[in-house]
């Protein structure tokens, strides 16, 4: 068993560096896309003698191959070189700005599964009622409704208005509140409609038409044997939200003026900074394949037979 659970493991791993080596293809090809890199970073009146001078000095004048193969050698090291903005190491940059990203999207993870469970559980154990239609309708608004527009509508309300949290910024913990409503939405939305999906279809299943029938109670029924395999769908899409709960966070820095790495992502492709781009991409990656990866575990977890 424990060797089957450490296969299952390596397996997993190199998927994940497989996954991570087309990452840095993709990054290292979007550098190139618009042409020669230095003709983007530099003046447009910059002497055609300091183009070549940092052509050269940068690797930029070896053939791609070669550029690529250099690329990697650094990237596999945290070496993405040093921020044309800030003059520091980009991925020193990324390091100091990811604590207060990762506050953010575990906050807002927290919110939308505190939404989502209990609405999905209910909408679910509920089809076809007024119960289970008014969560549709909610489910819907959170899955349509723009990430800026509601950042703006919270300010207005709770910050202008209402004077209950601040406007931006990274003061103390209730800084955190609006933006991770902000992040938690669009996944709390997917999170409940996936579980209602996912509970309607086990209910219906011949096992718990058998516990039903031995006189279990529903709340036994729901706990033990209908929640436990409906979470195996919902818990792939809350890997496949960690993205997403990523790319809300950039928006979600930008309008509150928080000061995480998808704030910083923005200023640096407002400047043109490839190194900082370069990291951001390279560790959200890093973060997306390492939580796949656990979740991978919670699968043979639930379901012992995808160990096998």
């Amino acid at each position: 068993m424990a060797a089957r659970v450490l296969v299952f493991l390596i397996q997993r791993l190199l998927l994940g560096v497989i996954v991570l080596l087309g990452v840095s293809v993709t990054v290292f090809a979007l550098t190139h896309l618009g042409g020669d890199p230095a003709a983007a970073l530099l003046p447009l009146n910059t002497p055609p003698e300091d183009v070549e001078l940092f052509r050269k000095k940068a690797g930029l004048d070896q053939p791609l191959p070669v550029q690529y193969v250099n690329f990697l050698s650094h990237a596999v090291r945290g070496d993405f070189g040093q921020s044309f903005r800030y003059r520091q190491e980009a991925m020193g940059l990324i390091l100091e700005r990811l604590p207060a990203t990762l506050k953010l999207a575990g906050l807002g993870m927290f919110f939308a599964l505190l939404f989502a469970l209990p609405f999905g559980i209910i909408s679910g154990l509920n089809r076809g009622t007024y119960v289970d239609a008014l969560s549709r309708v909610i489910v819907l608004l959170g899955q349509s409704i723009p990430g800026f527009w509601l950042a703006i509508v919270l300010i207005l309300v709770f910050a202008v208005q209402l004077r209950w949290l601040p406007v931006s910024g990274s003061a103390g913990w209730q800084s955190l509140i609006l933006p991770a409503i902000v992040v938690a939405v669009f996944p709390a939305a997917t999170i409940a409609r996936i579980l209602r999906s996912s509970l309607i279809n086990v209910m219906n299943r011949d096992y718990i038409r058998t516990a039903r029938a031995k006189g279990l109670s529903p709340t036994p029924v729901v706990a033990r044997h209908a929640l436990k395999n409906a979470a195996i769908p919902v818990v792939t899409v809350i890997g496949f939200q960690v993205g997403v709960l990523l790319g809300g966070a950039v928006i979600a820095e930008v309008v509150f003026a928080y000061p995480g790495i998808g704030r910083l992502m923005i200023q640096s492709i407002s400047a043109r900074d490839v190194p900082v781009i370069q990291a951001f991409v390279a560790m959200t990656a890093i973060i997306v394949v390492s939580v796949n990866i656990f979740l991978d575990l919670i699968y043979g977890w639930l379901d012992p037979r995808i160990r096998f």
